[in-house]
């Protein structure tokens, strides 16, 4: 018969990065329940234990409040540990280059609008990019994709929420934490699809001053098939929800369900209906329920996904439906998932940009604790005195202009330890370089470099080489939400029937994130100049090439426009070309001038010796000869 003294779980997943840390992983490779109670929550299930743990410790990482923490492990002790806000730095760094000096939202075939090539779809495009562009104007779109984005890379995943808002008569977005979201992922999905159950669940403190108690609030989003027409209505208890809506009964017929505006039962008796932005009937749509519970109602074992429905009180919109499975009129759930990084085969979830350099982060943090105590000694060093006049009592303290007198023999040492301070120091530049390193971070990126060693662009293209890898793979990450989000606000915009959106398609929009590293300004005018001199580039290209490194032209066709209007050597030779002052004119962007009628040709009168024979003199016919002066 055997004993263990400890049977300690591996867990391997998307998060064991954190379980070097007793206080996330014990001995059941579990989180501290002290240091998390969020994530044991009876409601939590208990896949997402581990989950919502280690969004609280990246987050405590980023507030400069791990010692607080650690404490329910360590003691009051770990209190004195220094935290400097190097992770922080390192999120609000990673953030700006993945978010781009700018972001835009583009229609592909909306830049040939206005031009001679264009045609309706290229003005279509237009309008709808205009429109989308107001839209993200009005809903400060920059902000919330900074918020977003910040959760995305600090805790590993980002989560955005659209809905359509009667009263303001435009789309909302709104920027929900990831430790909030609850997605009901099937067990044979290989994460390549969305979920069709989402939840938003967080609970609700108790409000003493409205005798409120502690409650738990979940927001849900169900992709479901449709199903009949159902209104306002209330239960036995007087408790608000929805009822289906039934038909008047009959002689010959008893009373029915009514189907929903526009829906239609095919063959096989299901209900279909057909959306303004798909060309084919759907039987699907997004049923949304918002309700609360009183935490002391959750008796039974039950999670988040399958909490009693006769103790939920309903919500109710603005416009006074109650929120018990509302139809949405929309089949697709507007919920849009930002992983930090390309999950996993199976997977749903990214992982934090801090994740594989927390261990370096620690022993950083105890490395400045360690520099601030030694400096301390450096600063107000340890005295030792000796002498017969020294009492063995007595304390003495030390201070500017203090004189001890020691006696005869007497001696004072001081202890020593700036050495120590420097080693201390040149660990904590090592640990520093190791966590750049590892997150793939150079100095250039972070700021810390002499701009001075970098004599050229490519110099400078080669050290930001790991930075560039970086962010082509979050970018890839986000490539799928960038694209969802436009297509989202096209479609929700005509659920809601705005009169501007009525007759448009849904187009293939896509959010363009901008120029993230610094360019040598001077090298890409010097290399556009050449190519554009040697007739190797177009002037399109070479103005598509100063707008991608920040110069100040807005619209390149304008540019090109003002450009050709100047260029009167290039205008003098199309002329010599063409010989057509039209053609040059317009080139100018000018019109050619009138050209006066040529003036009517006046010959020179005649002389009467130079007239023709058949004319001869006056007076004397034709053919006849003179007589030639003689009588």
């Amino acid at each position: 018969m055997g004993f263990f003294a400890s049977a300690r779980a591996a867990i391997i997943d998307r998060w064991s990065t954190f379980n070097y840390k007793p206080l996330y992983s014990d001995s059941l490779g579990m989180p501290n329940r002290r240091a998390f109670p969020e994530a044991h929550a009876t409601w939590v299930p208990a896949a997402d234990e581990r989950r919502l743990a280690a969004y609280k410790l990246l987050q405590a990482y980023d507030n400069n409040q791990v010692a607080e923490l650690s404490a329910f492990i360590e003691g009051e002790s770990a209190h004195d540990k220094r935290e400097f806000g190097d992770p922080s730095m390192y999120v609000d760094t990673i953030t700006s280059y993945v978010l781009g000096d700018e972001q835009t939202i583009t229609v592909p075939g909306a830049e040939n609008a206005g031009t001679d090539e264009a045609d309706p779809e290229a003005a279509t495009a237009e309008k709808v990019q205009t429109l989308l562009r107001e839209w993200a104007d009005e809903e400060l779109l920059p902000m919330r994709l900074l918020q977003t984005e910040r959760k995305a890379v600090g805790l590993g995943d980002g989560v955005y929420l659209l809905h359509w808002d009667a009263d303001k008569q435009r789309v909302r977005l709104k920027t929900f934490d990831p430790g909030f979201y609850f997605p009901i992922i099937d067990e044979d999905s290989d994460g390549s699809d969305f979920p069709d159950r989402v939840h938003f669940a967080w609970e609700l403190p108790e409000d003493k001053a409205r005798r409120l108690p502690a409650r738990l609030r979940r927001i849900t989003y169900h992709l479901d098939w449709i199903r009949p027409q159902t209104a306002n209505g209330v239960d036995r208890t007087g408790r608000a929800l929805r009822a289906p809506v039934m038909s008047e009964a009959t002689d010959d017929q008893p009373s029915q369900p009514i189907l929903g505006r526009g829906d239609t039962l095919d063959g096989n008796g299901s209900i279909t209906r057909l959306y303004p932005w798909s060309d084919r009937p759907s039987y699907k749509t997004v049923y949304l329920t918002d309700a609360i519970w009183e935490l002391g109602d959750l008796k039974a074992p039950v999670d988040v996904d399958s909490l009693p429905m006769d103790k939920a009180q309903f919500a109710t919109n603005g416009q006074g439906e109650v929120l018990d499975q509302l139809d949405l009129y929309q089949d697709f759930i507007p919920v849009i998932h930002v992983p930090n990084t390309v999950p996993e085969p199976g997977e749903h979830w990214g992982q934090s940009s801090l994740a594989k350099v927390l261990q370096v982060f620690d022993e950083l943090a105890g490395a400045d604790t360690d520099s601030g105590k030694a400096s301390a000694t450096t600063g107000s060093p340890i005295l030792a005195i000796a002498g017969p006049s020294v009492g063995h009592q007595q304390k003495y303290t030390a201070g500017p202009g203090m004189v001890f007198t020691l006696g005869e023999g007497g001696s004072m040492t001081s202890l020593d330890t700036s050495k120590n301070l420097a080693e201390l120091r040149n660990q904590i530049n090592d640990l520093k370089d190791r966590a750049a390193t590892t997150a793939r971070l150079p100095a250039v990126a972070l700021g810390t470099s002499d701009p001075a060693q970098f004599t050229s662009g490519y110099q400078l293209e080669l050290a930001l080489g790991p930075l560039d890898s970086l962010i082509s793979s979050m970018r890839l990450a986000r490539d799928h939400a960038d694209r969802l989000l436009p297509k989202f606000v096209q479609r929700l915009f005509q659920a809601g029937q705005h009169p501007d959106w009525i007759g448009l398609p849904v187009l293939p929009a896509k959010l363009v994130r901008g120029a993230y590293t610094p360019t040598d300004k001077a090298a890409v005018l010097e290399e556009v100049t050449k190519a554009r001199t040697a007739g190797v580039i177009s002037l399109e290209t070479a103005i598509r090439k100063l707008q991608e490194i920040g110069w100040p032209i807005e619209d390149a066709e304008d540019e090109i426009t003002r450009i050709d209007a100047r260029s009167f050597e290039a205008a003098r030779a199309l002329a010599d070309a063409l010989g057509n002052p039209d053609e040059v004119a317009s080139f100018l962007g000018r019109e050619a001038p009138d050209e006066p009628d040529p003036p009517a040709v006046i010959l020179p009168a005649a002389d009467p010796q130079q007239l023709p024979l058949e004319q001869g003199q006056e007076g004397i016919p034709v053919g006849e000869q003179g007589s030639g002066g003689n009588a």
